[in-house]
This record gives C-alpha cells, structure tokens and sequence, in this order.
C-alpha cells in the first residue's frame, strides 16, 4: 500500500517560510493526486493545497492563494508544499494524504483520500 512520510515542519517567524516534504513510497505513487491537509487546534481539517495526478493541474485554499506553492520533484517522489509570508493562522498540523485512485482531478475535501501521513507542526509565533 501507499505509505506518506511528511517532514519540514517547525517554529517560524510571521513573515517566515517553511518548505514541506511529503515522502511517497508504493507502486501506483507517481498516479496518485496529493493533497496537503492542515489541523488546528479547536477548529476542522481544512483542505491547503492538491496537486492531480491526470494533468498535474494544482489548487489552493483560499485563505494561502500566492502565499503556497505545491509541486512535484522531477522523480514523482516528492511532492512539496512551500509556504511563503507565513500567518500566525497558518499555525497547525499539516497531513499530506494520497487519493485512493488512480489518475483523478485532485479535490480539496478529504473523503476521496485514503492514504495519510502522520503529520508536521507548523508553529507561526513571535
């Protein structure tokens, strides 16, 4: 099966940037649409940022539109979130999750993923 290793988490400044990894590993992996998922404290898991498998096309959150940027490594291992001019919102949890199938348009609600990593802290604090 899918297995999502996430890593890059950490404490940064407001105004800060971090770069997200999401480690894929498996043998439909590179056909697979990522999404980046996030959890705060107190509130529901939000859909971040996808990425689809079929055409590469990629999709963002409102709330992180020109401020996130996701995309792939050139071996389809990786899949990375960068994440610019950080908020202290943007304090939470972040997930990276692998749809259940193969070669679909990605989506920013969480049913369609089956695959889950563990999860990175994200701290956005002076």
């Amino acid at each position: 099966q899918l297995r999502l290793v996430e890593s890059g988490g950490g404490l940064v400044q407001p105004g800060g940037s971090l770069r997200l990894s999401c480690t894929t590993s498996g043998f439909t992996s590179d056909y697979n649409s990522i999404g980046w998922f996030r959890q705060a404290p107190g509130k529901e898991r939000e859909g971040v940022s996808c990425i689809s498998s079929s055409d590469g096309s990629t999709d963002y959150a409102g709330s992180v539109k020109g401020r996130f940027t996701i995309f792939r490594d050139s071996a389809k291992k990786k899949v990375y979130l960068q994440m610019n001019s950080l908020k202290p919102e943007d304090t939470a949890v972040y997930y990276c999750a692998a749809d259940a199938e193969l070669f679909r348009d990605c989506v920013l609600f969480s049913y369609p993923y089956a695959y889950w990593g563990q999860g990175t802290q994200v701290t956005v604090s002076s």
